[in-house]
């Protein structure tokens, strides 16, 4: 029996959000944090070392099996590793940096799943089991309409998730595996209405996630879309055409399997079951702070639509989010990958979010609305007067706890930065304003507030505390310093770096890196502090003298001894 919509929506709560707004607010979330700023540590300068690596690479056979000094990727990922490769070397004609070259593809990536998100929710919207309810005279939302306010309302619940900010702006196989993700469920929630564009989403994106490092994830998702083949009200798939579709589909999961095996793709991190409250509390509240405010929203979707969950089969806009969502959330359960996995989650989250919006009462809306604007407001003013605290030193204590958790650190004021902070201030303030003011029907009303407040709180982290950050996070001060001490060399000798540490000294330093006692002999060579008692079982320390120790200002185990070659008696 299909049960009553719990969606009840009129004409007017439909109505489109600006588009010109839209767009704003996906620009200011997407560049900030790719613009202007250091490879960070751990992950984000180790895929760019990888990067690097491929460049000096003198056979295309190379490519196939990334390596920095004899260290391989963890991850078995090759394509994120191509594309930012790739970028350097396409851009670097024009003077492009290559950090920020190796960033542009990843920028793409970021909006390409913005633009995903929406669309897909878009098509499971216009579903008639997603409809809201028809009203006996008239002034329901017209399905294109209510199709609209839905994805947008799913793109901002995307945007206010707290777990994708620092992920989804790194240059790491996680968001390479977060955008051909949301192309799969793109061309999974297109299926009946848009069956080529359908088609070309899954002919990227399960390919993609195979040489993005998540071969398995392809498959499981191969697999749902078998499943969706069957699910009524798949349009266009029936009779002869289903068997088709039925068929490409087996070819895709025959092309991902193809590629896992021939490119050993393949790596199994199954983790040994928690059997401790600690660990299980951990994974909870990574649960709870990364998905947040959208688990919140799918709980009450869950709660709303419970009806309609009794019968999923008719119901593609609930039972195809919560299918994509399973599988990277019995990912995080069962492996060591934690907050990645989680990552890909995050799109059919902000869909099943998006369906709590037109069951919502006019209080709750209110209660959202308020608690956002003080959080949010709350938390710009303390990034504003920490800023203030470091530019001035005034007030003395936010200004003491940066000197001594970044002990050396020197703020430079730029006007580029500070005037993107002013103006991305000015407009939460304004649309706070505009927010309580009008508009009260729309139907993305609940989600835009916590959506631009987080992009606020973003823009400001990237602008006006960035110079603390790179401080702190990457590795260029330490390699200052030990440039300092060894200048110009051809290559430099390293002993017990780990894999971040070897891109630093590559990037920063501009040395040919070689291990210690490797086939090049270089007149300098760098020792981790946590492997100097292995060292005289790798070389000869009558041939090398200590000229330094450079201490990474935010980590004293990250220390590095400075031994010179010197010439034997």
């Amino acid at each position: 029996m299909t049960q009553p919509s719990p969606a009840i929506v009129t004409q007017d709560a439909a109505r489109r959000l600006p588009r010109w707004a839209l767009l704003l607010l996906c620009i200011a979330y997407v560049i900030p944090g790719y613009v202007g700023r250091e490879p960070w540590k751990n992950a984000d300068i180790t895929s760019f070392g990888y990067m690097l690596a491929l460049l000096d690479a003198g056979h295309w056979r190379e490519w196939l099996q990334p390596s920095m000094m004899g260290m391989v990727p963890d991850s078995g990922a090759l394509l994120p590793y191509w594309l930012g490769a790739a970028a350097m070397l396409l851009l670097a004609p024009l003077g492009v940096a290559p950090d920020f070259a190796a960033r542009v593809p990843y920028m793409l990536m970021l909006a390409g799943t913005l633009a995903a998100t929406w669309y897909g929710v878009y098509h499971l919207a216009r579903h008639p089991s997603a409809q809201p309810v028809a009203f006996a005279f008239g002034g329901e939302a017209e399905p294109l309409d209510y199709a609209r306010a839905l994805a947008d309302g799913s793109l901002l619940a995307l945007i206010a998730t707290l777990g994708l900010a620092q992920f989804s702006h790194e240059t790491t196989p996680a968001l390479a595996q977060l955008f051909f993700g949301t192309l799969v469920f793109y061309g999974l929630a297109a299926l009946p209405a848009r069956p080529l564009g359908s088609w070309l989403g899954l002919l990227a994106g399960l390919p993609g996630l195979t040489l993005s490092g998540a071969p398995a994830t392809a498959l499981i998702y191969a697999g749902l879309g078998m499943l969706a083949l069957g699910w009524p009200g798949t349009g266009h798939v029936g009779g002869n055409a289903r068997w088709r579709a039925l068929a490409q589909m087996l070819a895709l999961a025959a092309l991902c399997v193809t590629l896992a095996l021939a490119l050993n793709l393949f790596r199994w991190q199954i983790a040994p079951w928690r059997s401790s409250w600690a660990e299980w509390s951990s994974l909870g509240r990574l649960f709870l702070w990364f998905t947040w405010p959208v688990w919140p929203f799918v709980l009450w979707t869950l709660w709303r639509w419970r009806r309609q969950l009794l019968s999923l089969r008719q119901q593609r806009h609930l039972g195809l989010p919560l299918a994509i969502a399973s599988v990277p959330v019995l990912t995080t359960l069962a492996t060591l990958a934690g907050d990645r996995a989680l990552l890909l989650a995050l799109p059919a989250l902000a869909a099943l979010a998006a369906l709590a919006l037109p069951t919502f009462s006019r209080s709750v809306g209110a209660l959202i609305d308020w608690f956002t604007v003080l959080f949010f407001t709350g938390w710009a003013l303390v990034i504003w007067v920490v800023w203030v605290a470091m530019e001035t030193g005034v007030p003395a204590k936010p200004a003491a706890n940066v000197a001594r958790l970044a002990p050396g650190f020197e703020p430079a004021f730029q006007w580029a930065a500070f005037l993107a902070a002013l103006l991305g201030t000015l407009a939460w303030f304004a649309l706070a304003r505009w927010r309580t003011g009008r508009h009260r029907t729309a139907l993305w009303k609940s989600v835009v507030l916590p959506a631009a407040g987080t992009a606020l709180c973003w823009l400001l982290l990237m602008t006006l505390w960035l110079p603390a950050l790179d401080f702190g996070r990457s590795y260029a001060p330490q390699m200052q310093q030990v440039r300092a001490l060894i200048g110009d060399a051809p290559c430099v000798e390293v002993h017990g770096l780990g894999e971040a540490q070897v891109a630093a000294v590559r990037f920063h330093g501009g040395w040919l890196t070689v291990p210690a006692r490797g086939p090049v002999a270089c007149p300098w060579l760098l020792v981790n502090m946590g492997t100097r008692s292995s060292l005289p079982a790798t070389v000869a320390l009558d041939s090398w003298r200590e000229v330094g120790q450079v201490r990474r200002p935010t980590d004293r185990n990250e220390t590095l001894h400075v031994l010179r070659r010197v010439a034997r008696p």
